[in-house]
């Protein structure tokens, strides 16, 4: 039995891959766990510096994968109220275990990215895609919504009109559409979407590891709050950065026109 998350550090690229593609990589409780303990990895681990996601087989994720779960834990994943993420809803552990993570995540869209799929793609930071990959959110027609923060998370990225559009008709679009309306960052020719990555992965770690986590610290918390406290975020965290050794690297490198060397501190 293969294993269903793979995870592997290349240099400080930590590179977690959805491996069931015999099911459309649909996902299950074991690879909700599976994610968050890869997630866990990479935030323990100061020798990550980014992440990327993708998958095996020809689609990224075709969602849940409704065939191998329980009537119990249908019951689990709809009814049960409690607090603990984890025992309400495992879906949804697995993809806060992304969505948590401090440091920079790329998800490389190897394909088809549908229903808890697409909501675990929103997760990421950064999305690229190959140029012939589909999105979208099929719920409404099962007697359903997004239920993974798919509602929150996509009209933060492209908008309330555009968000409420694709929910509501449960029509896929296409990459081109996808990147027209800022939901994915690039579409690339099949053969080059982990080159992309990983070029990209490359030019995020050019950057000083702190800087880079509060730079997304600013902007994941701050598109939530009102301008004003955004921007005391934003002062705030750029203060810190000021006592760090690597902002005085940095200035040291400029002064001698030569390449930083950061060392996260």
């Amino acid at each position: 039995m293969t294993e269903p998350i793979l995870f592997e550090k290349k240099d400080r690229i930590a590179v977690i891959t959805l491996n069931r593609s015999e099911r459309l990589n649909r996902l299950t409780r074991q690879m909700a766990d599976g994610l968050a303990e890869a997630c866990g990895a990479v935030e323990d681990d100061p020798d990550v510096g980014v992440v990327i996601l993708t998958a095996a087989g020809p689609v990224f994720s075709l969602g849940l994968d409704a065939r191998a779960m329980s009537p119990e834990e249908w019951r689990e994943l709809i009814e049960t109220p409690t607090e603990s993420v984890r025992h309400r809803h495992w879906a949804l552990y697995g993809v806060e275990a992304v969505a948590s993570l401090s440091k920079p995540v790329i998800v490389a869209l190897n394909g088809d990215a549908l229903g808890a799929g697409l909501e675990l793609a929103l997760a990421c930071d950064i999305r690229l895609s190959r140029e012939d990959a589909r999105f979208g959110f099929p719920q409404v027609r099962e007697g359903m919504i997004p239920m993974c923060g798919g509602t929150q998370r996509l009209p933060r990225v492209v908008g309330m009109a555009k968000a409420l559009e694709l929910i509501m008709t449960a029509e896929p679009i296409d990459a081109e559409e996808a990147q027209r309306i800022g939901l994915v960052s690039r579409v690339v020719p099949p053969q080059e979407l982990y080159k992309s990555a990983e070029e990209l992965a490359m030019a995020i770690l050019k950057g000083a590891p702190l800087a880079v986590r509060y730079g997304k610290e600013a902007v994941r918390l701050g598109i939530d709050l009102p301008y004003a406290e955004g921007a005391r975020l934003e002062a705030d965290l750029s203060l810190l950065l000021q006592t760090t050794a690597d902002r005085a690297e940095g200035l040291r490198a400029f002064h001698e026109k030569r390449n930083p060397e950061f060392q996260g501190r």
